[in-house]
């Protein structure tokens, strides 16, 4: 494993440990708002710096994009992308899915990568060509051809819910030739399970580049694809991302681009 890597799996750890118990221990959670159906708790905080003091014992001159802290750490080819607890509704409300990402990139492109599932104790890492694993085993995307029989995943979008109608479409369209489709409310886990062949494809609005960086690299090293809404490499900067083996990503996009606005394409 490389040491950079290495060091992102031991963060993990270090939060998931912290998360775990405090999952166990809802009394002393605290909870705030930090816009419309947007929370954070005293744990997401919490885990966060566990996993950036991990990171800078060892890297102390790398960057940090962190989703509650924000950017930090003096500017370099190396940063640190972090959602300490993705799927923090779940978390807040005793619902035991949700994980810790971390993703380094180099000269902005992802080179490590890691989800981290705490509950089940499922770390899913990947490093840019060497492939994608689940606890040391090597995993893969699914081998579908199209959508007929396919089990989709998905978010809804809560903080976009002007999109709500052209969202509605597109989910018709899916779930009319899907065997069906889940919505579980952690995206890094989705990119997980795509790239582990759990789900076949993925696909959300409005996404942050701290709920994407790390399960990118690994439905990628994985095998898969990943795009914006169009077919298009905008979703990094959009938000719009969808994820699945080739055969299946090409029968989403195809799908859905004439149904969506030429705002939401990309």
């Amino acid at each position: 494993m490389h040491a950079m890597l290495n060091i992102a799996v031991r963060a993990a750890r270090a939060a998931g440990r912290l998360a775990v118990k405090s999952f166990n221990e809802p009394q002393h959670l605290e909870v705030e708002s930090k816009g419309l159906h947007d929370y954070v708790t005293n744990v997401d905080k919490a885990c966060e710096q566990v996993i950036i003091s991990t990171i800078l014992k060892s890297y102390p001159d790398h960057q940090i994009l962190a989703e509650e802290s924000g950017e930090n750490g003096v500017q370099g080819d190396y940063q640190w992308i972090i959602d300490p607890i993705d799927g923090t509704t779940n978390f807040m409300r005793g619902i035991p899915h949700f994980c810790i990402s971390i993703a380094l990139a180099f000269k902005g492109s992802v080179q490590h990568a890691v989800v981290y599932d705490p509950v089940r104790e499922e770390m899913f890492t990947a490093s840019r060509g060497a492939g994608a694993q689940l606890n040391g085993y090597r995993i893969r995307v699914g081998g579908g051809k199209d959508l007929n029989g396919a089990l989709l995943a998905t978010g809804f979008p809560f903080r976009m819910k002007h999109f709500l109608p052209d969202y509605q479409t597109v989910f018709n369209k899916f779930f009319e030739q899907a065997a069906d489709i889940r919505r579980a409310g952690a995206a890094a886990l989705d990119l997980a399970y795509v790239a582990a062949g759990r789900y076949d494809g993925f696909w959300e609005a409005g996404l942050k580049i701290w709920d994407t960086a790390a399960g990118d690299l690994l439905v990628r090293e994985a095998g898969g694809v990943v795009t914006d809404f169009g077919g298009g490499m905008n979703h990094a900067q959009s938000g719009n991302i969808v994820a699945a083996s080739p055969r299946v990503l090409q029968a989403m996009v195809t799908q859905m681009r004439p149904l969506l606005p030429e705002s939401m394409r990309n």
